[in-house]
């Protein structure tokens, strides 16, 4: 049987799971108690004293009918009365219509009270138990009708709910020990969920491992991985910087030999191409080297109007000549935390990128209830979606897939976009663009 409809009643957060474990099985107990034991027990106590109480009522009648006359019965019925704690009416004319049984709803006890009557008094017309304070019974005697009043408290036990209310106090208290005790044991995890959600973002927020010694396991282990990408990091951009600097001095050398070569028609285009190649591997050095710094130069999250930055965006591309236009922006949006300058250089480069592989560019946003969406659409080629997980690694260059007519990248525009949106904790998506056919890059923020 398949009970994943029922999934989506559950609650999602762990404090809240942790509170149904406690609850359920804590009222399941309450409810098997009460309909197994306490009900039962208060029925059987009912029971012995509703059997004890007619014991006397039986007595009395018993003497009543084995009296000579009306008057000897009710002297019997005076003598009686008094010492039992019985008020008897003989004969009662005035309930001679009492036919049958009378009791209020919620009286589950009277309903003991009023079988076990029943099975032992043959004499009984009628029960009246309605008052809740006394029992009032309808016999028929030889001598006529006869009423008998008594307290119901003889009957059946006071407070027959005590005993639950106790209990159901009880379990809200070791309830509410409970949460709170598990509260102190779940915070620790919580505090290492922020740690690295931050360290997924960029941000490396102080930690120290606490709580039971699973989770201190745990901590030390993300504070060791932690530690371990934070040294990759590091020897990565030592290692692309030094690179990039010792591949510097080789290519000023060959700059500076070109540029001293003769001006000779016939080496002419030789040098012009060689000089070429120079600068492109100047420019593939530079995007490498900002490649590898990205992480390191970003600054904090700040307040941002993420309309405002957008716009400016699209207008400083519009200025230098691109075909870029901004398409279905909404009037206004509350400000999110991001950095200006990473965005700012993700947008940059994805419209680079949509401008390059096609002739223009669309540039659209959307505000969710959870998230803020910026796309950029082009009219090229595109990409095949099984090549778009690959698109978006460092380095990589789907030639066969894009247009080499405007200028050969060096594989980081899509990766650096992407790393961007991710240290905001967003995700970039690749897909087809629906309006002008080409690639569309869509930037997913949380709100």
């Amino acid at each position: 049987m398949n009970f994943a409809w029922f999934k989506q009643f559950l609650p999602r957060g762990l404090y809240g799971r942790a509170a149904l474990i406690l609850l359920v099985p804590v009222i399941a107990i309450q409810l098997v108690v009460s309909v197994a034991f306490i009900q039962r027990h208060f029925e059987r106590v009912t029971r012995q004293m509703t059997e004890s109480m007619l014991r006397e009522v039986d007595l009395v009648v018993s003497r009543v009918e084995s009296a000579d006359s009306l008057a000897a019965a009710r002297s019997v019925v005076a003598d009686l009365a008094e010492p039992l704690g019985l008020s008897v009416a003989l004969p009662d004319y005035a309930g001679q219509g009492m036919g049958g049984d009378r009791r209020r709803v919620q009286d589950l006890t009277g309903i003991v009270v009023i079988d076990t009557i029943r099975l032992n008094l043959r004499q009984i017309r009628g029960i009246d138990l309605s008052d809740g304070a006394v029992v009032t019974l309808y016999l028929d005697t030889r001598w006529g009708p006869m009423r008998v009043v008594f307290p119901r408290d003889w009957v059946s036990a006071s407070n027959p709910h005590q005993l639950l209310v106790i209990m159901v106090a009880v379990s809200i208290l070791m309830t509410v020990i409970s949460y709170i005790f598990l509260r102190n044991q779940l915070r620790p995890i919580h505090r290492m969920a922020e740690a690295a959600e931050a360290f997924g973002k960029g941000h490396s927020v102080p930690y120290h491992p606490s709580g039971a010694s699973e989770v201190r396991t745990a901590g030390r282990a993300f504070l060791d991985m932690r530690s371990r990408i934070e040294r990759q990091i590091e020897q990565r951009t030592l290692m692309l910087s030094g690179i990039s600097h010792d591949l510097r001095t080789p290519l000023t050398r060959l700059r500076l030999g070109l540029s001293m070569l003769p001006d000779d028609p016939e080496t002419r285009d030789d040098i012009s191409a060689m000089e070429k190649d120079v600068a492109e591997m100047a420019k593939m050095i530079d995007a490498f080297l900002e490649f590898s710094r990205m992480g390191a130069v970003m600054a904090d999250p700040e307040p941002v109007d993420p309309l405002e930055l957008v716009r400016a965006v699209v207008g400083d591309q519009r200025r230098m000549g691109r075909q870029v236009t901004l398409v279905n922006c909404p009037e206004e949006c509350p400000d999110l935390m991001l950095r200006p300058d990473a965005i700012r250089r993700a947008l940059e480069n994805l419209i680079g990128n949509a401008v390059r592989y096609g002739r223009r560019a669309e540039v659209s946003v959307q505000l969710t209830a959870r998230s803020l969406r910026i796309a950029v659409e082009d009219d090229g080629p595109g990409i095949r979606p099984e090549r778009r997980e690959e698109a978006l690694r460092p380095f990589t260059r789907l030639d066969p897939a894009r247009n080499q007519d405007r200028g050969q990248g060096v594989g980081l525009g899509l990766a650096i976009a992407a790393d961007i949106v991710r240290r905001h904790g967003g995700e970039l998506k690749l897909g087809t663009s629906a309006r002008l056919g080409g690639l569309s890059a869509e930037l997913v923020l949380p709100r």
